[in-house]
This record gives C-alpha cells, sequence and structure tokens, in this order.
C-alpha cells in the first residue's frame, strides 16, 4: 500500500511537469503570431496583394510597395484564429464536463496535428490554407490547456498557483514561432518545423493515456482517487459522481447544517457559490457578468496589439525591415517571461492558504476575498500596458512588451482562477468556456478597428488606442464589485456574531 501512496505522488509531480511543458511548448503558440508573419511575408504569402508605386525623385524614378491589403489579410487570419480560440471554449467546456478529459484531449490533438500539417504542406500559392490552419492550431492549443487546468486540484494548498502556472506557460509558448523564425534565418524551411511539430503529437497522446485521467480530477481530492497506470484499481470518476457520493454519505445533522447554511447563502445574494446550483443561475450572475466584462475588454486590448504589431513596428521603424526584425525577436523573447510572470498571481490568489480564518468564513469566501487584490492588479497593469502602446515611440515599446507579457500572464490565469473560486467546481467547464466564447465575439471588434486604421485614419492608430485606453477604466467595475461584496459579508458575519451573543446573553439572564 505504501508503494501504491508513492507511486501515486510521483504520478501526481509527473502529471504536473509534463502538463508544464506542453502548455510551454504547444498550447498557446498560435499568439506568436508576429514572429510568424515576419516569415510568411519573407516567403511570399499573400504578396500579390502587395502594390508597386513609381514616383519621380532627383535621382530618378523610385519604386516603392503598398502591402496594406496584404497586412490587412494578415490580420484577418489571426482575428479568426483568435475568435475561434475563444468562442469554441463554450462548446469546449460543455464537452470537457461532459465526456471528460480523455475525449477532450483527443479531439485537441487531431485538430492541432491538423493544423500544423497544413501550414507544413501551405505555401504562397494557396496562402488561404493560413485561415483554417492557424484556427485548427489555435482551438486545438486552448483545449490542451483546458484539460491541463484541473491538475492544480491535485495540489489543493497551491491550487490557483498551478492553474496561472500554466495560463503563464501557455503564454510563453508564443515563443515558438520566434525559434521557428530563427531556425528559418539559418536555412530550416518553415515546412521540417512544422513536420517536427505535427509529430510531437505522438507525445500528447501518450501522455494523456498514461497521466492524465479518463474524466475529471475532483476537488477536493479523495484519498481514494486514482488516475492513469496504477499498481491498484482505476478510481478516475467524475466530479458529479463525487458530489453525489457526499450528499449521500451525509448525516441527517449534517443535511440540516448545510439546509442552514444554503438559507444564509440566499439571503446573503450569493446563490451561484452553492453546490446544487444551476449553470443558468451562474451565468446569470453579477459576479459573472462583471467578470465577462472585465475580461472582454482587457483582450481585446491585447488581441488588436498582437494582430497588429507588425504593421505598427513597420510604421515605426520607417520600413526598416533590420530593426521591425529586432524588435519581433524582442516581443517573442518578452513572451518567455510569462511563465515566470504568472505564479505571481497565484501567488496572491493563494496567500490566505495555511493561515485561519475569519470567524465563520467559508474556505470560499476566504479564496474570494484574496481574489479582489489580483483583480484589481491585473486592470491597472493593462492600463498601463495601453498608455505604453498609445504612444508612437519605437524605444518605448521595449517597456509596452515588458507590461503586454505581465498582463497577459496575470489576465488568464486569473480568469481561469477566479472562475475555479466563484462557481461551482461541476460548472467549471461550461463557465470557464461561456465567458471566453462571449468575450471572443467582443474580440471580432479588433477587425473594425484594423480597418479604420487602415482607412480613414491612414496608419496612424492613436485615436484607436486613446479609445480602447479609456475603456479599460471600465475595468476597475470588477474588482471594486467583489471587494464590495467581500465587506458587506465580513460586516454581515460580524452583526450575525453581535446577534448570537446578544441572544445567548438573555437567555443566560432568563434562567437566572
Amino acid at each position: 500500500m505504501k508503494s501504491c501512496e508513492d507511486g501515486t505522488k510521483l504520478r501526481h509531480w509527473l502529471t504536473l511537469a509534463s502538463g508544464m511543458l506542453e502548455c510551454l511548448c504547444f498550447a498557446g503558440v498560435v499568439f506568436g503570431y508576429a514572429s510568424l508573419v515576419f516569415v510568411l511575408k519573407d516567403d511570399g504569402y499573400f504578396s500579390e496583394l502587395c502594390v508597386s508605386n513609381v514616383s519621380l525623385t532627383q535621382a530618378g524614378e523610385q519604386t516603392s510597395s503598398d502591402c496594406r491589403d496584404q497586412d490587412e489579410q494578415f490580420s484577418l487570419v489571426f482575428t479568426i484564429a483568435s475568435f475561434l480560440n475563444n468562442f469554441l471554449n463554450l462548446v469546449n467546456g460543455f464537452l470537457f464536463d461532459r465526456f471528460g478529459t480523455l475525449v477532450t484531449r483527443l479531439l485537441g490533438i487531431s485538430l492541432y496535428t491538423t493544423g500544423t500539417l497544413l501550414v507544413a504542406f501551405s505555401s504562397a500559392d494557396v496562402s488561404q490554407m493560413l485561415f483554417p490552419a492557424l484556427s485548427c492550431i489555435a482551438v486545438g492549443g486552448i483545449l490542451l490547456l483546458l484539460t491541463n487546468m484541473q491538475v492544480g486540484n491535485l495540489f489543493a494548498a497551491h491550487r490557483s498557483t498551478i492553474i496561472t502556472l500554466y495560463n503563464g506557460a501557455f503564454d510563453s509558448s508564443s515563443a515558438v514561432f520566434l525559434i521557428i523564425k530563427v531556425l528559418y534565418e539559418r536555412g530550416v524551411s518553415l515546412r521540417s518545423s512544422f513536420l517536427v511539430m505535427s509529430l510531437c503529437s505522438t507525445v500528447h497522446v501518450a501522455r494523456t493515456l498514461l497521466l492524465m485521467p479518463r474524466t475529471h480530477i475532483p476537488y477536493p481530492l479523495p484519498q481514494s482517487y486514482t488516475y492513469g497506470v496504477n499498481c491498484g484499481k482505476d478510481n478516475s470518476y467524475n466530479v458529479e459522481q463525487v458530489e453525489r457520493k457526499r450528499e449521500t454519505s451525509r448525516t441527517p445533522d449534517q443535511n440540516l447544517k448545510q439546509e442552514e447554511t444554503l438559507s444564509y447563502l440566499f439571503t446573503c445574494e450569493i446563490v451561484f457559490m452553492c453546490s446544487e446550483v444551476s449553470f443558468r443561475s451562474c451565468a446569470l450572475s453579477w459576479f459573472f457578468l462583471g467578470h465577462f466584462l472585465w475580461l472582454s475588454l482587457m483582450q481585446l486590448r491585447h488581441y488588436l496589439f498582437i494582430g497588429t504589431l507588425n504593421a505598427t513596428l513597420n510604421r515605426l521603424a520607417n520600413n526598416d525591415q533590420n530593426l521591425v526584425s529586432r524588435y519581433t525577436n524582442v516581443f517573442a523573447v518578452t513572451q518567455l517571461f510569462g511563465v515566470l510572470c504568472a505564479p505571481w498571481n497565484g501567488l496572491i490568489l493563494d496567500r490566505h492558504k495555511g493561515k485561519p480564518r475569519v470567524d465563520g468564513e467559508t474556505e470560499q469566501e476566504a479564496d474570494l476575498r484574496s481574489s479582489y487584490l489580483s483583480l484589481f492588479l491585473t486592470s491597472l497593469q493593462c492600463l498601463l500596458f495601453s498608455v505604453c502602446a498609445s504612444i508612437p515611440l519605437l524605444p518605448l515599446q521595449y517597456l509596452t512588451f515588458s507590461l503586454q507579457v505581465l498582463n497577459r500572464s496575470f489576465l488568464y490565469g486569473g480568469n481561469a482562477a477566479f472562475i475555479s473560486i466563484a462557481f461551482p467546481a461541476g460548472h467549471f467547464g461550461k463557465l470557464y468556456g461561456l465567458v471566453m466564447s462571449l468575450s471572443a465575439v467582443i474580440s471580432l471588434l479588433q477587425y473594425p478597428c484594423f480597418a479604420l486604421v487602415k482607412g480613414p485614419l491612414q496608419g496612424d492608430p492613436f485615436y484607436v488606442d486613446v479609445t480602447l485606453t479609456l475603456l479599460t477604466l471600465l475595468v476597475f467595475i470588477h474588482p471594486l464589485y467583489v471587494f464590495i461584496h467581500c465587506r458587506r459579508k465580513a460586516q454581515s458575519r460580524k452583526n450575525t456574531s453581535r446577534a448570537e451573543v446578544s441572544t445567548d446573553s438573555r437567555l443566560s439572564e432568563a434562567k437566572l
């Protein structure tokens, strides 16, 4: 039995480490698109959209190229891929909650492999293949992340830290396209790089079968829980089975106590935190609506920045390709630090773990209380990032890149962690998918913004950037609401405690 327990602990750590590598090397590569665009342009993708202009100078005729339509096509590729990356999360969430890890991961691996093969066998003559290719890579990658975030349930004391760590690795994986760009400049073809990525799918399949559960990892984790290849009987049951087992095992006193607790929760208007609440109630709660606004506005700012980065650098560098290449490399390198920035957010969320809670405060309320600082810091980072991105000064973009990766790592890790804290575990996949899908609809605004910059604004994004910066101020509503809610809860506990003390005093006096 002891050897089995040791084997289970080792399996937990192997699952954590292998999931980290999977997210770091594959899951979010599509967000390194700026580096890939540099390679695709050099290979002549969409080059037929460039128009040659001949102008007369003192030295004679001078020919220049107008590639605005080419830039617009590259932006459209990323817009569609990033939209599907989020919008299909609603389907992904239902799929994950209903069919479990095995089915979800196999679908994700299939999509990811299809995407990498489409890029490998594409060419400048069939540039349109980039549309389905990047979309498949994006959707397959987010499925890998979705199934990996449950690994945090294996380490209860560091659950939020692990969720944010995986999201940080997801962000850092965008540097993979930088590696492909560097290899391309040294003679390695785009086809060879993507064929290698396709072959790596065999590793994903092996990990799915050996180190991941067939259904879900429950939270809190039962002592008898096992998964994958083990020395005992497989006990990879799903979250719903765990909840039903807890319900049937309660004593009458426990059931009565739970009914009183539920009544109190309903009175305090936090119905959505109850384990029996419906998905619809969760989706219509103010917490979810505020979180949707918080995520959507910041995500739109990031998507527009990434999708237009190559065109922006060309404008600020006066089309100096060496300078553009250098800044593109710097941007891609900064993405590597996402995996280092994200755990800071997790530590903020988990800072109360192991400390005594306030009298009458549940673990879920303590988790929620720790979240408003994380939400506020993420909002502040986005505001600073947006201000820097709005200033048309090329050297300042070094600071912009740093703030962007810091904020992005906080944003997506905090998004998943907050949903896992504020809502029932049985609805995590659906709610995560719903908020990502709704935010994807908002992210479609990046394309008309890009068209506005390229058309009426004649390539100058200043007014669009200022407008988005002002809209970013709205994201502070969410942390403020969570803070007020927690303060009201604390005050309610104090009033309840005083009322109980007063009642006990009156009963004592009556007995005397």
